[in-house]
């Protein structure tokens, strides 16, 4: 009995998101310079983002909480020739220790409810070093609409008031809204609305 509902839906020998990184995650490729190595990827599933970011150079530390996935994200990484470090783990109870990464990735991490958000956004702030960045992608509540993804709760979802002030205390690169047309496997397929933020912890 599988113990839980992302390892029933990562139980398919095929990837739910797809094996290519995100878009936004993508786009974002020139800020991965030298000097940036150390990497968390949140959520980070069956391993596209994470595997995506070791190809760039990054040591990349990535975290979920379905071992169904994180077996998937393994073969994928032996399979792009990278080694990154993977830890099953319940983000809810994650000891986010204090100035560890030059990154933090966060690619539709919303399963997380608005007491554990902001709890999460604090540990990222916490655990990002100084002049670390953020790289977060998310829905909006307009994503109810499209129903192409992302959770069904309107809670959950991301507005750009929300960001600026979760991370109004660090400097905003980036922060738009947009609707765009994704393909991510089948979990994420089709017209979407979308939110990117990219963030800088003060040095």
């Amino acid at each position: 009995m599988l113990n839980n509902i992302w390892d029933e839906r990562y139980a398919s020998e095929e990837y739910l998101f797809g094996t290519e990184p995100n878009a936004f995650l993508l786009s974002q490729r020139n800020l991965l310079k030298p000097g940036k190595r150390s990497c968390l990827a949140l959520a980070d599933g069956e391993g596209r983002n994470g595997v995506w970011l070791a190809q760039q150079g990054l040591q990349v530390h990535a975290v979920d909480a379905s071992p169904v996935a994180l077996d998937k994200a393994q073969k994928l990484a032996a399979k792009r020739g990278v080694e990154l470090v993977f830890e099953l783990t319940d983000l809810a109870h994650w000891q986010w220790r204090e100035k560890q990464y030059d990154v933090v990735v966060g690619i539709f991490i919303q399963f997380a409810p608005p007491a554990l958000r902001q709890q999460m956004f604090d540990g990222i702030k916490r655990t990002l070093k100084p002049g670390g960045l953020l790289m977060l992608q998310g829905y909006t509540p307009r994503q109810l609409e499209y129903k192409t993804g992302g959770p069904s709760m309107a809670e959950n979802l991301y507005t750009e008031a929300l960001l600026r002030d979760a991370f109004g205390d660090m400097e905003i690169l980036h922060l738009r809204e947009h609707d765009d047309v994704i393909h991510e496997g089948a979990g994420h397929s089709g017209m979407s609305a979308l939110i990117d933020l990219v963030a800088r912890k003060g040095v």
